[in-house]
């Protein structure tokens, strides 16, 4: 997506890609981070906070999946915390029958500067605590969001697990550098598939965002990709292949230290 700062223009957008991939026989679909809101001020974003099981944008994220008959993974949105000045960057999943079934809170929080280029997302975001893995039509799940990519300890604190998802808005320039080989990098080390769904275009605001969507093999295969703007790629999850990436090549098993 190229989200905006209207939360109803982005909500239809949103709902046209989901529509696109339910025809394509998704059974999972992972929107991409602040899908229903990117650019806005500050006030905007704490105005459009919404409290855990209330809100329009959780009422549409769960209208659609019973709707259309699919999981989503709903990129992230603005959760209530408790800081009455800052919003948890939540990223929250529902069933094919419109049920949440799982919550993340992103728990790193991005800071950049370069130039006159800046972000600093502690003064208006609440980190989160806990880690987050589920079952899903495509496996055992673990969920991420953007920044979070950096930190490879989060992900070994997974488990092992089938999928990865990442919903993102990483920067131009942070994701010309690096996007691809921290992907790659998680998905060989944990040795399973990652869905990176991310933001990728010029923005009504000015901001670019890299985009670069991408569904990653357990062997550090890029399957599919989109560079920038709208649209909807597919890739099939196959447990077979993770058991033959796993018995060739049992890193897993062969840990010797445990992150703390």
């Amino acid at each position: 997506m190229i989200s905006g700062p209207e939360i109803g223009a982005n909500l239809c957008e949103a709902e046209r890609l989901v529509i696109e991939a339910a025809h394509g026989d998704a059974g999972l679909v992972v929107l991409p981070e602040y899908f229903p809101m990117i650019g806005a001020s500050d006030a905007d974003r704490l105005k459009a906070r919404e409290k855990e099981g209330s809100g329009p944008i959780q009422d549409f994220l769960s209208s659609i999946a019973m709707r259309h008959g699919v999981w989503i993974v709903g990129g992230s949105l603005p959760l209530h915390g408790n800081d009455p000045g800052k919003s948890r960057n939540a990223c929250l999943v529902f069933d094919n029958e419109g049920n949440q079934v799982a919550r993340y809170d992103k728990i790193h929080l991005f800071g950049f500067e370069k130039g006159e280029e800046r972000y600093e997302e502690r003064l208006f975001i609440e980190a989160g605590e806990d880690i987050s893995v589920i079952d899903t039509p495509a496996g055992r799940t673990g969920l991420a969001i953007c920044y979070d990519l950096r930190f490879p300890e989060l992900f070994r604190k997974m488990g092992e697990v089938d999928l990865i998802v990442l919903p993102a808005a990483f920067t131009e320039t942070t994701g010309l550098a690096h996007w691809e080989v921290l992907l790659r990098a998680r998905a060989v080390e944990n040795q399973c598939y990652i869905a990176a769904s991310a933001q990728g275009g010029l923005h009504p605001t000015g901001r670019r965002t890299f985009g670069n969507s991408m569904i990653v093999d357990p062997w550090g295969k890029v399957l599919a990709r989109m560079d920038k703007g709208a649209g909807v790629v597919f890739a099939e999850i196959n447990p077979a292949r993770i058991a033959e990436v796993r018995k060739s090549l049992p890193a897993l098993k062969h840990k010797k230290l445990e992150i703390s």
